[in-house]
């Protein structure tokens, strides 16, 4: 494995979560424009109605969160004129010194995975992000050159190891005992021994809602050492006692993801700030 190269002056992507984390608290707020919310804002599905919902949605939460984190296909589905909103949205995230979460999932192998890596981890290009989430299903391998720009740039992936769709289970807890989801957890764990810190930059998706999925696979996440995005608290079901109870002795390591739950308290400034605090405050227990 190679050693460790950041970019000169920049803090792996680790490291800074962890500072964001501590400071702000451990909230990922997922920016979705989903048709559904944008019509209940009483916004048009286009561009300009992607536009006006993500950027308030930042607006909002940008001072609370310690991440946002875009959903890409809801911009691609509407073509270049999306994806150049996601581009403002992720360069306004950086001059509001939040960091982000390219939801992209995105994997393949060789050449096409380096092009993947370049898209959304290498400094020149605009849709460059704090990290991205990634699919291992074609071996964790074939996310290497993902791992690598990550390291050399200072930045993350995230990798989908245990997710809380039904269909999940049908591959991630095969194995038993030796289960895929479980072979991929100790994958990122040997990746993040080139990091120092209390977080390494390859962090883990883990469902908000797999309830006790990792005590029967033997998982065990504090050994990773990586930030671990938990999706599905709020509109999905899981609660932040629900985190605790699954994440136990990992919960330092969790950024609670909440989507839906917050943004349909929008278009108001005042209520999305709200719902988002309640949220947090849930989080640190208060």
């Amino acid at each position: 494995m190679p050693e460790q190269v950041s970019a000169p002056g920049r803090e792996p992507f680790g490291s800074r979560l962890g500072a964001a984390m501590a400071a702000r608290g451990p909230l990922c707020v997922g920016i979705d424009p989903h048709p559904a919310l944008l019509k209940s804002w009483g916004l048009d599905d286009d561009a300009a109605g992607l536009r006006r919902f993500s950027l308030t949605v930042l607006e909002a939460v940008a001072s609370l969160a310690a991440a946002v984190k875009p959903q890409v296909a809801l911009y691609e589905r509407r073509g270049s004129a999306g994806m150049a909103v996601l581009e403002e949205v992720l360069a306004s995230a950086r001059d509001e010194s939040v960091l982000t979460i390219a939801d992209a999932k995105r994997g393949d192998i060789g050449s096409t995975m380096a092009a993947y890596a370049d898209a959304w981890l290498r400094d020149e290009s605009p849709l460059a992000a704090d990290s991205v989430t990634l699919s291992p299903y074609l071996g964790f391998e074939s996310l290497r050159p993902a791992l690598d720009l990550a390291a050399e740039t200072g930045r993350g992936v995230f990798v989908l190891a245990l997710t809380s769709n039904p269909e999940g289970a049908s591959v991630q807890h095969v194995g038993g005992a030796d289960s895929v989801a479980r072979r991929i957890c100790a994958a990122a764990a040997a990746e993040n021994s080139r990091y120092t810190g209390s977080l390494g930059s390859v962090g883990l998706v883990v469902g908000a809602t797999v309830g006790d999925a990792l005590t029967n696979l033997g998982i065990d996440l504090p050994a990773v050492r990586g930030p671990i995005l938990a999706p599905g608290l709020g509109a999905q079901g899981a609660t932040p006692a629900d985190l605790r109870a699954t994440f136990g002795a990992a919960y330092p390591q969790v950024l609670g993801t909440s989507s839906r739950d917050i943004l349909r308290t929008g278009p108001g400034l005042r209520e999305l700030r709200e719902a988002a605090r309640r949220t947090l405050d849930g989080l640190a227990g208060q």
